[in-house]
């Protein structure tokens, strides 16, 4: 029969209490006239040790849910690179083992390429995702064409999402902004992902970008998916973090996305809100000074 350490460290801690209690109680009794000092210094004792075995357990049940959290990030992680190599496997096998027409191959090998693209994708968010909290990733700033940007991304995801078009744009031309190119990339990628991910087969996600008459640029992500429930909504963008666990979780996903993305507008002095769409679903609001 095994002992967990938690389980010692709080026998010992009751030990402590009653042997406090015990001590006090001797001593009160052999001398009476010093009731009050014991019993002040007892307090201070006791008030110190209770907040500190309250600060304890504070610690480990953070350490808990931190660990829980990475636990299902790996098993998340193992599925995100075993889904596409086992495509590309396939599609591989199949061209070396058969006689295919050249549009058979073409096909397969842009099959193929999509895959190749989701892996980059997912190594690109994890290699961010530490730089940033290492706190060694510079955001090199420059102007930036956002609306080419954001329609070179719609055009590479849509043929991933649907066979007819599921995302729908509405951007204004030629909006600059001065950003790093590589993590605001990433963001938009990440927020549109995102929206795909969480809505049914095939149902349109809208995006916009704008800029308002008081000049500030604002990029939405709208779809009309599932929703995020208010309780939720500030914890989204931490790190690992996903409602439910990875064993009951239909959609894919590592809990990196939406870390990346709080933490690069943040270093743009950018602004991002969650509202919920009607009747139903997300809108991710960012908004650019």
């Amino acid at each position: 029969m095994s002992f967990k350490p938690i389980t010692i460290f709080y026998a010992l801690a009751f030990y402590v209490f009653a042997q406090l209690f015990w001590w006090a109680t001797l001593l009160v009794e052999l001398e009476p006239a010093r009731r009050g000092m014991v019993m002040g210094e007892g307090f201070v004792f006791l008030s110190l040790m209770t907040f500190g075995i309250y600060k304890l357990h504070q610690a480990i049940n953070k350490e808990k849910k931190i660990s829980s959290q990475q636990k299902n990030f790996l098993l998340s992680v193992t599925h995100e690179l075993k889904s596409p190599l086992a495509s590309i496997k396939l599609y591989l096998q199949t061209i070396n083992k058969r006689e295919l027409d050249k549009e058979q191959q073409r096909s397969f090998i842009t099959k193929c390429l999509l895959d190749v693209e989701r892996l980059d994708d997912l190594v690109e968010n994890m290699l961010l995702a530490t730089k940033i909290e290492n706190k060694s990733y510079s955001f090199p700033k420059q102007e930036l064409n956002l609306s080419e940007m954001v329609e070179k991304i719609v055009a590479r995801l849509q043929i991933h999402v649907c066979s007819k078009e599921a995302i729908v744009t509405s951007i204004d031309p030629n909006i600059y902004i001065t950003g790093d190119h590589f993590s605001m990339a990433s963001v938009i990628t990440n927020l549109i992902e995102n929206a795909v991910k969480y809505s049914p087969d095939c149902m349109p996600v809208h995006i916009g970008l704008h800029r308002k008459e008081n000049g500030i640029v604002c990029f939405n992500v709208t779809d009309f998916g599932i929703g995020i429930p208010d309780i939720e909504k500030p914890k989204i963008f931490n790190k690992f973090y996903r409602v439910g666990s990875e064993d009951t979780r239909k959609t894919r996903g590592t809990g990196l996305g939406l870390f990346i993305v709080k933490q690069v507008l943040d270093h743009h002095q950018a602004q991002i809100k969650v509202k919920n769409n009607q009747p139903k679903g997300t809108v991710f609001e960012v908004s650019f000074n």
